[in-house]
């Protein structure tokens, strides 16, 4: 049956979010049969205003068994042959629909280290990232309302309801943090709990990020200064990554390292931050805003936009807020800060500017709840 929230979900990636033009090439990667009504709602969308959609399905059930004793070799082949289409795009959108949120929990941490090596950096972090246009999301399913504990037809109009927030108006009132974060200096993150992290933001590019790459979007990110980061955090979110779910994470740093990782499994946590150098430093520091992302829902890709929120991101830094540190892993972990969470505070040059979620100063209260809804 069509569902119209498609169609308009796909008039904000091709028009909002990719600003797609007449005559420019799209790829459009659904993972999981299920993504199929949006995929067929983009590729209208596209062909509406003129450009060139190409399109391909996978499924993460395929996608197990091809890494299953992965060679080298075989992923290295992947590689080029898709690293080769990924240069012809202008543009790309990719979304998962999994069956099952966990279908690739039981491969080898070190199975994953070397996808992530040979496959995922050379074509998405070196070509679509810094080259394409692109957005990503994910599509609801049943796995995925379960894994968010809600019921199949709530979660559906949850989702649509928050990839769908005013975008326009959450940019704008952006502008006035993005203007402090690029004058600030030192940041200090306190709790909930043991957190006590210090570090610099100096002379990073603030990135505001409202419905461009991600749906749904409200972040604004920036990098920490690579060897500035000391103390602790200990996240209140679990995370999955590479289909294994993470819990009670904790990282303490010294002069920008992650010189002690625990988790539900170490072992498996510290073989993942040693995929290469760069995984023991930190890519990314971003503050979350959506009013309407108030729960974790076990994706990154939601709960990274979580009101309230912040999210210190181990490896890769963006080009865009590059603070030279390279890597092939990208880990968005999730820090709650509300009230019923903890609480706790972000400090920019020893001035207290968020408590318990909420924004103080009073040209940031446009980013509250109740201000962006």
């Amino acid at each position: 049956m069509h569902d119209p929230r498609n169609d308009k979900l796909a008039n904000i990636i091709i028009n909002h979010s990719l600003e797609l033009k007449k005559g420019e090439k799209i790829l459009i990667q659904g993972t999981g049969f299920a993504s199929e009504p949006l995929v067929r709602a983009i590729v209208k969308a596209s062909k509406a205003i003129g450009a060139l959609p190409v399109y391909k399905f996978e499924n993460q059930e395929t996608i197990r068994e091809w890494l299953k004793d992965a060679s080298p070799q075989m992923l290295e082949l992947a590689a080029k042959t898709d690293a080769y289409q990924m240069k012809m795009m202008d543009a790309y959108v990719g979304f998962t629909a999994p069956e099952n949120n966990m279908e690739l929990s039981d491969l080898p941490g070190e199975t994953m280290r070397l996808y992530m090596e040979k496959y995922n950096s050379p074509v998405h972090m070196k070509i679509r990232l810094p080259n394409t246009k692109w957005v990503v999301l994910r599509y609801p399913t049943s796995a995925f309302a379960q894994s968010a504990e809600m019921s199949t037809e709530g979660f559906e109009d949850w989702f649509y309801n928050v990839c769908t927030i005013d975008y326009k108006k959450m940019g704008r009132a952006m502008e006035p943090l993005k203007s402090l974060m690029e004058k600030t200096d030192k940041v200090r993150i306190l709790g909930p709990g043991e957190t006590d992290l210090s570090f610099s933001i100096e002379g990073i590019p603030v990135i505001p990020c409202a419905g461009e790459m991600n749906l749904p979007d409200g972040e604004i990110y920036t990098a920490p200064v690579k060897d500035s980061v000391n103390g602790v955090i200990a996240y209140n979110t679990s995370s999955i990554h590479d289909g294994f779910k993470y819990t009670d994470i904790r990282f303490r740093y010294k002069d920008g390292k992650i010189v002690d990782a625990s988790a539900n499994d170490n072992k498996r946590i510290n073989l993942v931050l040693d995929i290469d150098d760069g995984a023991r430093y930190v890519g990314e520091f971003a503050i979350g805003v959506n009013p309407y992302v108030d729960r974790p829902v076990n994706s990154t890709l939601f709960d990274e936009k979580i009101r309230g929120s912040i999210h210190f991101t181990p490896g890769n830094s963006y080009d865009d807020a590059f603070n030279g540190n390279n890597s092939a892993l990208h880990w968005d972990i999730v820090l709650l800060q509300e009230e019923q969470n903890g609480g706790g505070e972000i400090w920019f040059d020893d001035v207290l500017i968020r408590k318990d979620g909420r924004f103080i100063l009073s040209e940031l209260e446009g980013l509250n709840p109740e201000n962006l809804s």
